[in-house]
């Protein structure tokens, strides 16, 4: 018999969880909860996978992950730069209300305290983060039960230059991480992060731009790489003088400036990403083997794009598609086969990460979190999603100009804010997918160009 005690007790606790001040979380077994692991790379475009159309670059563990799981095809960052993009997944929030726009700022105890490692520690779950982090100097070891993150870039090789096979970062973290996995606590789920420095080149002026494992080297050797159209000068021509002499320049003058340097710097990035194929790999081996695999959700996805030489540029850092579309796959095994398998052509953000996180976790999403949960669209319910999203790029560079703009299905305004004048430009995605025409001087988009610029004001003040 059930005592009235027990019976407060539990009509207590479902007060709370109603009013959203305990988690459901606190009140589940742990295998009501899901492990949930976290995979973000560097510099990885979109089309950086086979699932996503690539017929050169060889994903079988992503292409895998994504036909067992969920693909969004259309995801993109909201700032493409390391730091910034970084506290925009942890934090769920544009840059411009947490104001992480440099290397060495940190993120407050307030701002730690939003995080979904924080909220899902505090649930009960076991936190961890092995590889880069990527936000101010200072490790947050405080803030998670096992921290084996690095500061900076890291090294690919520890002497600085190739070694032999499994000396490289990747194939390290891959192990860190799968160890991680077969020492946590059995009598919690886990939350891991797993940061790789990988695709991300090399940024100093030297011949091995993107130094993938020696085991990878005959990987795409007999391969001829198809150019893509905006390799032709003229599209770097019709740049603005602005950006054909920024710093975007300067770096493709390292990797891409020689059809011949073109094609070694492309292999070299895909063969970075097989790397990164392998550490997933490797991990669903690990939870497999562990007896964990079932209970496993696996989020996949990327901080920002690459130019891998379009328009004559390299790095990241503007609007075009080449630089603000991300990689994005959910995997959940805990769905039925039918549920699972399914393509998404909405909208996705990097600020979705965090709160898709905290819901799968049971915890509450806090008001001051500005993206949206993913699982809604997961499960297939009926549900209100974004059709437009605002973009910002506010880092302090001499040689990269501040921008900011707004894209929509169809349309993509792009206004150049420390340029005087201001510098805009309006592209028509459905007719002009690879953003070769700027209409914001034609007479006949006037009205569309108002209609966007109106746009970006509004998001703007409302998004601080």
């Amino acid at each position: 018999m059930i005592s009235f005690r027990s019976v407060l007790t539990l009509l207590t606790l479902g007060t709370l969880i109603s009013n959203g001040l305990l988690s459901s979380a606190f009140c589940a077994k742990k295998e009501d909860r899901p492990n949930i692991i976290f995979i973000l790379t560097d510099d990885q475009r979109a089309d950086a996978m086979g699932c996503m159309g690539n017929p050169i670059i060889e994903t079988p563990e992503l292409d895998k992950l994504a036909s067992e799981g969920h693909l969004f095809k259309n995801t993109f960052c909201t700032t493409a730069i390391c730091m910034t993009s970084r506290a925009n997944f942890i934090l769920g929030q544009y840059e411009r209300r947490h104001h992480i726009t440099s290397f060495r700022t940190p993120m407050t105890e307030e701002q730690f305290d939003i995080t979904f490692p924080v909220q899902l520690r505090k649930a009960g779950y076991y936190t961890g983060l092995v590889g880069k982090w990527g936000i101010g100097n200072d490790m947050p070891t405080q803030y998670y039960d096992d921290f084996r993150g690095y500061p900076g870039q890291g090294e690919y090789y520890p002497k600085g230059k190739k070694d032999q096979p499994g000396e490289h970062q990747t194939a390290k973290l891959a192990q860190i991480a799968a160890n991680f996995i077969s020492e946590v606590p059995e009598d919690k789920p886990f939350c891991l992060q797993i940061y790789t420095k990988a695709a991300h080149c090399q940024d100093q002026d030297v011949e091995d731009q993107f130094p993938a494992d020696v085991k990878y080297d005959s990987l795409y050797a007999d391969t001829a790489l198809p150019r893509p159209e905006l390799l032709n000068d003229k599209y770097f021509q019709a740049l603005p003088d602005f950006l054909q002499n920024s710093e975007s320049r300067v770096r493709w003058y390292r990797r891409f400036d020689t059809p011949q340097k073109w094609e070694k710097s492309v292999k070299d990035y895909y063969r970075l990403v097989k790397g990164i194929d392998d550490l997933l790999g490797t991990v669903r081996q690990q939870l497999a083997d562990s007896g964990q695999a079932e209970n496993t959700v696996i989020i996949f996805s990327s901080d920002h794009g690459f130019y891998l030489g379009e328009r004559g540029l390299a790095g990241k850092w503007f609007m075009h598609e080449e630089s603000i579309r991300i990689p994005l796959i959910v995997y959940d095994p805990r769905q039925t086969v039918a549920e699972r398998g399914k393509t998404y052509e909405e909208m996705a953000l990097s600020i979705d990460v965090s709160p898709t996180i905290m819901q799968l976790a049971g915890v509450t999403i806090p008001d001051v979190v500005q993206g949206k949960s993913l699982i809604p669209l997961i499960q297939g319910k009926q549900t209100s999603w974004r059709d437009e999203f605002l973009y910002e790029h506010r880092f302090e560079h001499p040689g990269i100009p501040k921008s900011e703009g707004v894209r929509t299905q169809d349309w993509k305004y792009v206004r150049y804010t420390d340029i005087d004048p201001v510098h805009e430009e309006l592209y028509n995605l459905q007719r002009d997918p690879l953003e070769t025409r700027n209409l914001a001087n034609d007479a006949n988009y006037q009205d569309q160009l108002e209609t966007m610029r109106s746009k970006w004001k509004q998001l703007s003040n409302d998004l601080q």
